[in-house]
């Protein structure tokens, strides 16, 4: 029997994984995308060719890998019809869990009023749902992917939902869809993914009994893990590897390789702490250079240099076996880089992430820049300034550097 591996990310979410998916999936059976919903955005680049992905697991561009989108996931049907359009052939390819949870569209109503009643409060959310999908999943009144097997009952359950809620609504000064424009999206939704829905517990069970190579990736970055991240600015998801077994039913004796993605330095969307975030010349310089504007929503993103500290943490906490470097590019010609390698709390020198991150301050060390790493292939071939960063970043984190990409391109991959 195989073991499943997972992909995950261990800052705050764009950390590149989709091209690591990518990268890995052409080796793997089966590639399953265990929570999140469409908040979520995977780039991937091959042949010059941009592909973002929000639902779809980033293996659809093997042609031989089945896709599965587990019971963990919480699934704007809209947004994932959108995104099937632009493959042919996915019957066969694609599976979706029965158990996965409906995002609908007043969901995301109910996510932009809620942040918009909170004002200069609001913690930043992408506006599509994701939060009160979940919710409505903690408080049992949500609905599953399953019930579009049965669209009439659907239909009828969603009207007294709102029936129930309507004072809610009304409060929140949210419109909803009238039954029949409620229904003509229900049937459309029912037609085109009724043909996809499975039971994925029993698929991916079956494929790792039949030594079928499983290859697991998460959503956003364990810095915005519900329970573990900068709470209350999190995801409303559980982003760690062990969120990976509850999103597809597995268990951890299931679990195989875990490799951690981080870029060469840090990002953030949205409001929360960032520690190591750069507000002069050098941060403007990793955006513009980085492109760190966000898949889904196109919010500019906020640049700063590596935390270690904060790596080491999330490393730990996913049982991370590698780290894939990503981006290391982006870094080419500065003068000189920085690394975040402790905090000053309260007068104090700190090696760990405190719950009040809010209030650190970064202690950072410096290295010499480097050229360019741009296409390298082998870690040989890279500066030596860029071996050393390397280097530095596995001592601190205490975690092997074992893929390293130096441009958005597929090929252009270090594997050590």
């Amino acid at each position: 029997m195989s073991k499943a591996d997972i992909i995950v990310g261990i800052q705050w979410g764009d950390e590149g994984k989709g091209k690591i998916v990518d990268k890995l999936a052409q080796e793997y059976d089966v590639v399953c995308r265990s929570q999140g919903g469409h908040n979520a955005g995977h780039t991937i680049w091959v042949d010059g060719v941009r592909y973002a992905l929000h639902l779809v697991p980033s293996g659809i561009l093997n042609p031989n890998a089945s896709n599965v989108i587990g019971n963990g996931v919480v699934l704007n049907p809209p947004s994932l019809i959108k995104e099937m359009e632009q493959f042919s052939n996915l019957k066969g390819r694609l599976f979706i869990s029965e158990k996965a949870q409906l995002n609908l569209p007043y969901h995301s109503l109910i996510d932009i009023a809620r942040e918009k009643l909170k004002g200069s409060s609001a913690i930043g959310t992408t506006g599509k749902g994701i939060g009160p999908a979940y919710s409505d999943k903690i408080n049992r009144v949500g609905h599953r992917v399953g019930e579009l097997l049965n669209p009439t009952k659907l239909l009828e359950n969603i009207v007294s939902y709102f029936t129930q809620n309507k004072i809610i609504f009304d409060a929140l000064d949210i419109v909803l869809p009238s039954r029949e424009e409620l229904k003509t999206q229900i049937d459309e939704y029912a037609e085109k993914l009724s043909p996809f829905i499975i039971n994925t517990t029993n698929f991916v069970w079956d494929a790792l009994e039949n030594d079928k190579r499983v290859l697991l990736e998460g959503a956003q970055g364990t810095m915005l893990d519900i329970d573990h991240g900068t709470y209350p600015y999190v995801t409303s998801s559980n982003t760690v590897s062990a969120g990976a077994c509850t999103g597809l039913g597995l268990n951890p004796k299931d679990i195989g390789t875990i490799t951690g993605i981080t870029k060469a330095y840090c990002t953030r969307v949205g409001n929360g702490p960032f520690p190591s975030e750069d507000f002069g010349d050098d941060g403007e310089t990793m955006a513009s250079v980085g492109k760190e504007f966000g898949t889904t929503t196109g919010r500019k993103r906020r640049c700063g240099w590596f935390d270690a500290v904060a790596v080491k943490y999330a490393s730990r906490l996913n049982g991370c076996d590698q780290l894939a470097l990503m981006k290391l590019d982006v870094l080419d010609g500065f003068d000189t880089i920085k690394i975040c390698v402790a905090y000053e709390l309260n007068g104090e020198t700190i090696d760990y992430v405190p719950n009040d991150l809010e209030n650190v301050k970064p202690i950072y060390e410096e290295i010499k820049g480097w050229e360019s790493v741009v296409g390298c292939r082998e870690f040989d071939k890279l500066p030596p300034e860029a071996k050393e960063y390397i280097t530095k970043i596995e001592a601190l984190t205490k975690t092997k550097v074992g893929i390293i990409s130096t441009s958005p391109e597929r090929e252009d991959t270090i594997i050590r």
